[in-house]
């Protein structure tokens, strides 16, 4: 690892890298333990360089952007970490395609959108996280999803080329994309949108960030939507039914204002919440048949 770190800093002296960094610190769920390093990359060029030192070298690597989606060990983890919402956010405009890095945080893309009369985007104005990480599990909410608006992607692949994905070859579905479960990382996405009435997607993207403010417990630490949504139902619906909305072990606890979150209500450790999805998924089969899955991204 310090070899890399050498290395990397040699060709980006002014290159930001952090030993050590507690991952509690960088993720939306306030848990996770340190990290060997994090690297804060500011340009593709240098996001790339330090991804294929680290990989050329074998050592583990995660990617991240805001860290929404992520529920992160609280044990020491020997990896490198690569936080991309610093670096990895310029934005442009040609017509109505919008081309932006994947650190750019969604919302700042939705009013991006909104400014420039352009609308496909008002599903995203609430969503916390950044457009990489949209892109991977194919985000959404509110009937829409990034599926909807990607014309194309541009990813540092696992065999080190960066290449561009146009149309269906980014395998979109739901809370699915060509990039999960594989190491190639989202550098940047094209997106086509349609030209709309400023005051509509005004209006629309209030609407949305009112209701998720009157349904969500967005003033506690969580990583949003726990599960998938299951076929057939959703499974903040069935966790209710269930009998476990306000459920807790410890400090995790299935939210009293929507079943569909697990929140951190003070000092929640990994392996609570661990405890706290196994036991709702096994209530939930026993009471429906249907074993709910995880949205979120599991380290550990």
């Amino acid at each position: 690892m310090n070899l890399v770190i050498r290395e990397y800093l040699s060709y980006y002296p002014e290159a930001i890298i952090k030993q050590d960094e507690l991952m509690a610190n960088h993720t939306s769920f306030k848990i996770g333990g340190p990290v060997k390093a994090m690297a804060f990359p500011k340009t593709q060029e240098e996001t790339a360089c330090i991804l294929r030192l680290a990989r050329e070298s074998g050592i583990r690597t995660l990617v991240i952007g805001n860290g929404t989606n992520l529920l992160v060990s609280d044990k020491p983890l020997d990896m490198l970490v690569i936080k991309t919402n610093d670096g990895l956010s310029g934005i442009s405009l040609d017509g109505d395609i919008i081309t932006a890095g994947s650190g750019i945080l969604l919302s700042r893309l939705a009013v991006f959108a909104l400014n420039h009369g352009l609308s496909g985007l008002e599903f995203a104005h609430g969503i916390p996280g950044t457009l990489g990480g949209a892109v991977v599990m194919n985000g959404g909410a509110y009937g829409g999803e990034m599926k909807d608006v990607i014309l194309s992607t541009t990813a540092l692949c696992s065999d080190l080329a960066i290449r561009e994905f146009i149309g269906e070859e980014n395998d979109l579905s739901y809370r699915h994309s060509r990039y999960s479960g594989s190491d190639d990382m989202v550098l940047s996405a094209k997106l086509k949108l349609r030209e709309g009435n400023p005051q509509e997607i005004r209006a629309t993207m209030d609407d949305l960030q009112a209701r998720r403010k009157a349904s969500q417990p967005l003033n506690m630490p969580s990583a949003g939507s726990f599960f998938k949504r299951p076929v057939g139902g959703f499974a903040g619906t069935m966790i209710d039914q269930s009998g476990l909305k306000g459920f807790a072990i410890g400090g995790a606890q299935v939210s009293e204002k929507h079943a569909g979150f697990v929140i951190n209500r003070g000092g929640a450790t990994f392996d609570e919440v661990l405890r706290l999805m196994e036991h709702v998924q096994n209530v939930v089969y026993e009471r429906f048949g249907i074993m709910l899955e995880p949205e979120v991204k599991i380290i550990k």
